[in-house]
C-alpha cells in the first residue's frame, strides 16, 4: 500500500532515540513509501537476479546498515538523507538557514589515447578541423540523451609528452543529463575512434570515460554559530585543524577521508559508484599539484564558522545500480530529488556536514571521546556482549580509556557473574510445610 507524503520537515528531535519502526514510520511519511518499500527496507532484500545483474560472478549479497540522517536544509528544502554506515552533524547549519548550493552542468570527460602519431601537432589540427563530424558521430549513439538536452557538446585535443611518447589525447564534453554517464560516454569514445585514427594517422588505444570530473562541480556553504559549536575558541581550533590539512598532506589525506565519510556512505545509498566518486574527488584535490582540502574554513565577521566545499559530482539518478537495486530506489525515493544535479549539490551538503562533525571532534573534544564510543560497542559485541550489555560495556571501556577485547571480556564476565548473583538473592524462599 502506498503511504501519501506528509509535508513535514527534516528537523525531526531525538530521531536516535526512536526504535526502528518508530523512524521508519516518519520515513515512510515524509517520502510516501509504500508497506513493500518498507519492508526491503527493513530486511535489506536483495533479488539474485538483480544481484546477478550488478556484478559478476555473484555467490551472495553483504547486507550493511542504512541509516538516515534527518536535519538537513539544502537551499530552503528540507531532506531526509540515507546513508550508507555513517551519521550526519547538518542540526548546527539549520540555525543559520542550512545549506546553500550550486553546481556545474553533468559533463564528463571521455578520452581517446591515440599513439604512434607521425606528426602530433598536424594530427591536433586535423581533429579540431573535423570537430563537428566527430560530435555528430558521437551524437548518433545516443539519440534519447540528446532529445533531452544531452549528448557531445565540445571536443579538445591534448598533445601528451610521456614514457613511450608523444601522445595526442582527444577528449569528449559530453552532457549526461540525469546519468553518472560511463556507459554513454565509453560508447561514444569507441565510436569515434575509427575517425580519429584516419585523422591522426596513428593508433587509438584506450577509449575510457575520465573519473576526474572537473567540468561536474557541485559547491555547498554553510555558517555554524559559535555557540552551537562550543564558543569561540572550538572555531579558532577547526580553522587551524584545516589551516594543517592546507599545509601538509598528511594530514590533508584524513582531513579529506572525513569529507568522503559522508559523501561515500551517501552514494553507496544511492547506487552510485564510491569509487569513481572517491578517485574523481582525490584527483581534484591534487589538481594542483599539491594535495588540498576538498573544503575551507573561516571565521566570519560575527566569529561564527564558515564552510564551503567544492567537489566533482559524477552523480547520477537513472541507469546503472541505481535502477537496479531495490533499496538504491528506495534511498533516491526518500530524498526527493529530481535530477542528477541536485543530487550532487545534496551530496556537497552531506560532505561539508560529516566534514565538520570530524573536525569538531578531533578540536572539542579529542579523537578518543569523539570516535572511540562505536569502537567501543563494536569491541564489546567481539567479545560476546548483546542487548543492553553491550553499551554497559563500552561505557565502562571509554570512561577508562581502555578499548580492548581482553577488557571486554573481562568486564562481560564482571557483569554476567554480577547478573547472577543477583538472580539468585532474589529468589523466593521455599515455603515452609504445615501439618494440615
Amino acid at each position: 500500500m502506498e503511504v501519501k507524503s506528509v509535508e513535514r520537515g527534516s528537523n525531526i528531535g531525538s530521531f536516535y532515540k526512536l526504535s526502528t519502526e518508530e523512524r521508519l514510520r516518519i520515513v515512510q511519511e515524509f517520502s510516501g513509501l509504500s508497506d513493500e518499500e518498507v519492508q526491503t527496507l527493513k530486511t535489506g532484500a536483495l533479488p539474485g537476479p538483480s544481484a546477478q545483474r550488478m556484478i559478476e560472478n555473484v555467490v551472495g549479497v553483504l547486507p550493511i546498515p542504512l541509516g538516515i540522517a534527518v536535519n538537513f536544509l539544502v537551499n530552503d528544502k528540507d531532506y531526509l538523507i540515507p546513508m550508507a554506515i555513517e551519521d550526519h552533524a547538518a542540526k548546527m547549519a539549520r540555525a543559520k538557514g542550512g545549506f546553500r548550493t550550486s553546481s556545474t552542468e553533468p559533463i564528463m570527460i571521455g578520452q581517446v589515447q591515440l599513439v604512434k602519431c607521425p606528426s602530433p601537432r598536424d594530427a591536433e589540427n586535423a581533429i579540431l578541423s573535423s570537430k563537428q563530424e566527430i560530435l555528430n558521430k558521437a551524437n548518433q549513439q545516443d539519440p534519447t540523451l540528446v532529445s533531452k538536452g544531452g549528448g557531445a557538446k565540445d571536443l579538445r585535443v591534448r598533445i601528451l609528452p610521456s614514457l613511450t611518447g608523444t601522445m595526442v589525447i582527444s577528449e569528449l564534453l559530453v552532457d549526461c543529463r540525469d546519468a553518472m554517464g560511463a556507459n554513454v560516454v565509453n560508447t561514444m569514445a569507441e565510436a569515434i575512434a575509427p575517425i580519429l585514427e584516419k585523422l591522426s594517422g596513428g593508433s587509438a588505444n584506450l577509449r575510457i570515460i575520465s573519473n576526474l570530473a572537473d567540468k561536474r562541480i557541485a559547491r555547498a556553504t554553510a555558517h555554524f554559530s559559535k555557540d552551537d559549536l562550543g564558543g569561540g575558541e572550538v572555531v579558532d581550533r577547526i580553522v587551524q585543524a584545516y589551516a594543517f590539512a592546507a599545509a601538509d598532506p598528511y594530514r590533508c589525506a584524513t582531513h579529506n577521508k572525513g569529507v568522503m565519510n559522508g559523501v561515500t556512505a551517501f552514494c553507496l545509498a544511492t547506487g552510485n559508484d564510491t569509487r569513481a566518486i572517491e578517485a574523481g574527488a582525490h584527483a581534484y584535490a591534487a589538481r594542483t599539484g599539491h594535495y588540498s582540502p576538498l573544503t575551507r574554513w573561516s571565521k566570519d565577521e560575527n566569529g561564527d564558522l564558515e564552510g564551503f566545499i567544492e567537489i566533482p559530482a559524477a552523480v547520477g539518478i537513472v541507469g546503472g545500480i541505481t535502477s537496479v537495486h531495490p533499496a538504491a530506489r528506495i534511498s533516491l525515493k526518500i530524498l526527493r530529488v529530481k535530477t542528477a544535479k541536485e543530487l550532487g549539490e545534496v551530496m556537497a551538503a552531506v560532505g561539508l556536514a560529516q566534514n565538520l562533525a570530524a573536525l569538531r571532534a578531533l578540536a572539542a573534544e579529542g579523537i578518543q571521546r569523539g570516535h572511540m564510543s562505536l569502537h567501543a560497542r563494536n569491541i564489546a559485541a567481539m567479545a560476546g556482549a548483546e542487548g543492553d550489555m553491550i553499551d554497559t560495556v563500552a561505557l565502562a571501556m571509554v570512561n577508562e580509556k581502555k578499548v580492548r577485547l581482553d577488557r571486554a571480556k573481562e568486564l562481560l564476565t564482571e557483569l554476567v557473574s554480577s547478573k547472577s548473583r543477583n538472580a539468585s538473592h532474589k529468589e523466593p524462599r521455599q515455603a515452609k510445610k504445615h501439618p494440615n
